[in-house]
């Protein structure tokens, strides 16, 4: 690889930004497709492909074959709530390859003791979201069911346009839960992007099934983001 195609792939991967390196596997030739040139790229189809599945892969196109390296951002996911339902979703996640943040300023629940080796923030989120850097490779959920700490928490996620956002609470709960996002300055746009009920509907009941479920919603957000959304059980 050039240094400065090397250069130039450093600088995205520390800004979380994915990178594609193209090789013409039989010249040699590479170049470096940025995220934010992928729809204009001849290879936009594919690229994306293997964008959403963060697998690189050998493509062959007109007789040559490509080699599509990605580089992708480890997914992050931030749980508001340490709840009964996070303390099954957090090892979850962690084991799917994501970092995993618990934030919830109720010490009572948020302790080590409940959450072994997951980062715990026992903060209100005005002070513990903004130095997680949450971003677009971000998935974050709500479930405190307190407006005061969930509400303050959607917005922030909002705004950091993170890939997956969703809450618990049933249909009646989220249509007060719209009303009051509204009522602080949320867009049609933002309330629509909440998955809420949150996670598929699989007839999860215990909270480790809840945790099953929205694990699997974020999964096919992440890798299969035109899938239609499902309301959960």
């Amino acid at each position: 690889m050039k240094f400065e195609t090397l250069q130039q792939l450093n600088a995205e991967r520390a800004a979380r930004r994915p990178a594609i390196v193209v090789t013409d596997t039989a010249t040699g030739e590479q170049r470096l497709v940025k995220a934010a040139g992928i729809a204009a790229d001849p290879l936009a189809a594919e690229l994306s492909k293997q964008l959403r599945m963060g697998k690189s892969a050998t493509i062959e196109v007109d007789g040559r074959k490509l080699f599509l390296n990605v580089y992708a951002p480890t997914a992050k996911l931030v749980i508001v709530g340490a709840v009964h339902i996070s303390q099954a979703l957090a090892p979850l996640a962690r084991s799917l390859g994501y970092d995993v943040t618990v934030v919830d300023p109720r010490t009572a629940f948020a302790s080590p003791e409940r959450f072994p080796d997951v980062p715990l923030i026992a903060e209100w989120p005005d002070v513990a979201l903004p130095p997680l850097n949450v971003d677009r490779y971000t998935a974050f959920v709500a479930l405190t069911h307190d407006p005061k700490i969930d509400d303050p928490a959607l917005l922030h996620a909002f705004a950091c346009d993170c890939f997956y956002i969703g809450a618990l609470g049933s249909k009646k709960t989220h249509a007060r839960r719209v009303e009051r996002l509204k009522e602080q300055g949320a867009s049609e746009a933002d309330v629509a992007r909440i998955y809420a009920p949150i996670g598929l509907a699989i007839g999860a009941v215990s909270p480790a099934e809840i945790a099953v479920s929205i694990m699997a919603e974020i999964t096919a957000t992440l890798r299969l983001p035109a899938a239609p959304k499902a309301a959960a059980a």
